[in-house]
């Protein structure tokens, strides 16, 4: 059963500025989060996410709001531990920040909106005593809890639960392979990594160009490494990291109000979008060493049903590292996209049962399962 909570008579601007506020230190939050994938051990970034915490539980206490103080007290003292060293930062920790920020939107536009928000006080106290089980003491236990934290928030994201079934029968268990801290290999040339270094760099303004790619280029490509390495480095690893890096440059030339649109494009929009594999790949044009990088790019949204473009063809033509990309380029679609104001972050573990219920025909069996196996190895410890 659920509690219903009534603010006192606010200020509608008040209320306003007060959801605004979230939503860009929300916004903040995750960027940092997706450096702090990159970068785990950044102590400024650590700082920079336990500050966004203790800001919004400061402004709901102004504005009296008082279910949700002690779930954010409790988070807040969790990024107190990883920001004085004492406990680690994994991707479940980031699920947990991002689905309790969620929580608190809704709870503060619910109020806005009726005057009033619900919430379930029964689970808030599970999910403090939950937190309140991480402490220095038993970091061996941190995942298991962590994990569990995270499915009290959204019991969805269990892989081992419902219509999940069919992902978990097609793992195996993944080969002992640790995630990179960047998606550029390290035994690599020194020209090499100039060269990918230099495409990395060039795409930051370009992921800056809209709000819903940042850091996107880095994601791709260090999974992209992962789960390559899972299947047993069948792709050069040095091409997968510059196509990863450069996959959609031709974005860059793509109206905004084309990549932004809500509704259905027409067919001259789509024309233009299906257009950027041409524009990324003629990039590499000249260049002979990323030869087959240029093939991934002007692959990697082929279909192995032969419904894919530009060339439509089939799954016997088309390399495997477009078919690996076409795998990771839809997971950060659905995991990091913000392409509508109510678009929450869907968590990774629910974003990989979303890609297996769209597989067939779209994606590479085998290429599936590598991914299946490297993400149930990272996200279900």
């Amino acid at each position: 059963m659920l509690n219903t909570f009534k603010h006192e008579d606010l200020d509608e601007d008040i209320l306003s500025d007060l959801l605004e506020e979230i939503n860009e230190l929300y916004e903040a939050s995750e960027q940092t989060l997706i450096e702090l994938e990159l970068k785990p051990e950044d102590k400024e970034l650590q700082r920079a996410l336990f500050r966004s915490v203790h800001t919004i539980k400061g402004d709901l206490g102004l504005v009296s709001f008082t279910p949700l103080i002690p779930v954010l007290q409790h988070a807040e003292d969790l990024l107190d531990y990883l920001r004085k060293g004492q406990i680690n930062y994994t991707s479940n920790m980031s699920d947990l920040v991002l689905l309790t920020m969620d929580r608190v939107k809704l709870f503060v536009q619910s109020c806005m909106t009726n005057g009033y928000a619900e919430y379930d006080e029964k689970l808030f106290a599970q999910l403090v005593k939950q937190i309140t089980r991480i402490t220095p003491d038993n970091v061996d236990q941190h995942e298991k809890l962590l994990a569990e934290a995270v499915l009290l928030l959204d019991p969805s994201l269990d892989l081992h639960q419902g219509d999940s079934t069919a992902v978990v029968n097609e793992v195996v268990a993944a080969p002992a392979v640790s995630m990179a801290t960047t998606g550029i290999p390290k035994s690599i040339s020194n020209e090499k990594r100039t060269d990918i270094v230099f495409f990395r760099e060039l795409m930051k303004p370009i992921e800056k160009r809209s709000m819903y790619w940042e850091g996107r280029g880095d994601r791709i490509a260090k999974l992209a490494a992962y789960i390559n390495k899972v299947a047993g480095s069948p792709i050069d690893e040095d091409q997968l990291a510059v196509a990863c890096y450069m996959h959609d440059f031709g974005m860059a030339f793509m109206p905004i109000e084309v990549l932004h649109k809500q509704g259905q494009l027409n067919d001259q929009e789509f024309n233009l979008m299906r257009s950027h594999v041409y524009k990324s790949a003629r990039l590499l044009e000249h260049l002979n060493q990323w030869n087959e990088a240029r093939k991934i790019v002007m692959q990697h949204h082929e279909r192995i049903d032969g419904s894919g473009y530009p060339l439509g063809i089939k799954e016997q033509d088309i390399c495997d590292g477009a078919m690996l990309l076409a795998i990771l380029d839809t997971f950060d679609a659905i995991t990091h996209a913000r392409a509508h104001e109510n678009h929450l972050q869907r968590p990774k573990k629910k974003a990989v049962i979303e890609i297996n219920r769209i597989a067939k025909g779209q994606f590479s069996n085998k290429w599936m399962q590598a991914f299946n196996s490297g993400m149930a190895a990272l996200l279900t410890k």
